[in-house]
């Protein structure tokens, strides 16, 4: 069914984006992307080069009569972010995307879509295969591991790219022009799960939290949706108090960038009392949806008898772990007093899970200013430090300071209000976009951030908007009409 969607105007865009969905490219696995990458812009004829990190870079010359326009590097990444519903049987490693049309947008059956970043990268290789566009020097920058690391960004190296102007295309409003994001770095926290022999007289429950909508860890911090390892967390830490419950088992959220939308994990509870857990799971389920009703109505918390375990948790390290789970920061720490409506800083309690004989904690922690992401860093430090984990903060890139002098955010102004008849507005966006890094080894770039409409990113649910692909399309290539001259 997803092939219909090739079909969609403007067609030399979709085309490519099908062709994307069809080539498994999760983050770390982009093999299969980077060498279809490659041929596409070899059998182009067009200068075709990948860096010792996997980065894709392809080159096309002027149209005739642009020749001394300022040049222009299309940035996007290759790499997608694989969530998928419980319920879906789905290897992303294996598989490719079921994309379909829905009410004037298209998404996909169960998984996320790609389209984060999937449809810059198509645009910018609707603009190199096209012989009937007019622009300057053009490059396209394709970076894999955006998702998950920045990989790509990280090992660029000066002196590979000549343009003056860089388009990053993975932004997500259309209409909106994007010229400042947030730095982020990685918190992991470690724990010796010290497993021990069961108790008798204890049964096993496995609980299952899901029907959260998750999403995109900086986008979507603000909407205050539910992270479904505090809610398990919390259960504990109540249950532990009334009956003396021991953890055996935790697997809570994937992905350090997307709002963990389900958990499971298994505890022993007391056989004397199992005829009380169902009415005590229930009452504790209508108390996390009440607050929840607006956010994330469709949360479901489940409980379901399993087989007695062979190892727990020892109870002081269950007691630390809930207590450092709970107490962790979570969410928006702070908003933006230069720009409305922005989140400044924020972190996302992403990863619980039980590895051999450890427990694993990750988080991702952003912010727009430096100081700010490096407190908070500190204080989230502090509570594992307190709860006697191992403790690695890693990964650390640096955000993208707004220019709002950019000549090509007047360029785009003026192009876009032109077709359409109002000016985009301006704005800076709470996540990693690469810029930041990638200014920093090219430094003489004039940056800019744009996108289609997407819409829950990094989440089942993600979906773009078919009309806002037109749109932005359209503005970029009377964008590259207007690049002035160098």
């Amino acid at each position: 069914m997803s092939k219909e969607i090739r079909n969609i105007e403007p067609t030399a865009v979709w085309k490519y984006f099908y062709q994307l969905t069809q080539i498994p490219r999760p983050s770390k696995h982009e093999d299969a992307v980077v060498e279809y990458v490659k041929r596409f812009g070899e059998d182009l004829g067009l200068r075709t080069i990948v860096d010792k990190t996997g980065n894709v870079i392809i080159k096309k010359p002027a149209t005739p009569g642009y020749e001394n326009r300022k040049g222009v590097v299309f940035q996007g990444h290759l790499d997608m972010v694989p969530q998928a519903n419980s319920d879906a049987k789905h290897d992303f490693t294996k598989d490719p995307i079921d994309a379909c049309i829905d009410d004037g947008w298209v998404t996909a059956k169960g998984t996320t879509l790609g389209a984060d970043n999937g449809m810059g990268v198509a645009a910018a290789m609707a603009i190199l295969a096209s012989t009937d566009i007019e622009h300057g020097p053009v490059e396209a920058l394709f970076t894999i591991d955006e998702e998950t690391g920045m990989t790509g960004a990280f090992g660029l190296k000066a002196g590979i790219l000549e343009g003056d102007i860089l388009m990053n295309m993975d932004s997500e409003d259309e209409g909106e022009l994007y010229v400042g994001c947030a730095g982020g770095i990685d918190g992991n926290f470690y724990f010796d799960a010290k497993l021990k022999s069961i108790p008798a007289h204890y049964v096993a429950y496995r609980m299952s939290i899901t029907g959260l909508k998750g999403g995109h860890s900086g986008m979507d911090i603000p909407l205050e949706r539910g992270n479904a390892n505090k809610i398990f967390f919390r259960f504990i830490e109540f249950a532990n108090h009334k009956y003396g419950v021991h953890l055996t088992n935790i697997q809570g959220g994937s992905l350090r960038n997307a709002i963990p939308r389900e958990a499971f994990g298994t505890f022993l509870f007391p056989e004397s009392k199992e005829s009380e857990l169902a009415g005590f799971v229930a009452d504790y389920e209508v108390v996390v949806k009440a607050e929840l009703a607006s956010a994330d109505p469709e949360l479901k918390i489940a409980i379901e008898k399993t087989e007695l375990p062979e190892k727990m948790i020892s109870d002081g390290v269950q007691s630390r772990l809930t207590k450092a789970v709970n107490g962790c920061p979570n969410g928006v720490i702070r908003m933006s007093q230069d720009m409305i409506g922005l989140v400044e800083t924020s972190t996302n309690l992403a990863v619980v899970k039980l590895v051999g004989h450890e427990v694993i904690v990750q988080c991702l922690l952003r912010s727009s200013v430096d100081s700010a992401k490096h407190d908070l860093a500190n204080t989230i430090g502090s509570v594992f430090a307190l709860a006697d984990a191992r403790i690695n903060f890693s990964g650390e890139y640096p955000g993208w300071k707004p220019n709002i002098n950019s000549e090509i955010l007047k360029i785009m102004q003026e192009t876009y209000k032109n077709l359409y008849g109002k000016v985009p507005e301006i704005k800076a966006i709470h996540a990693g976009l690469e810029c930041g890094l990638l200014g920093g080894v090219y430094p003489n770039w004039d940056m800019i951030s744009f996108g289609p409409t997407i819409r829950f990113p990094h989440s089942p649910d993600e979906k773009v908007n078919i009309e806002s692909v037109g749109k932005f399309y359209e503005w970029l290539k009377e964008t590259l009409k207007s690049v002035p001259v160098k």
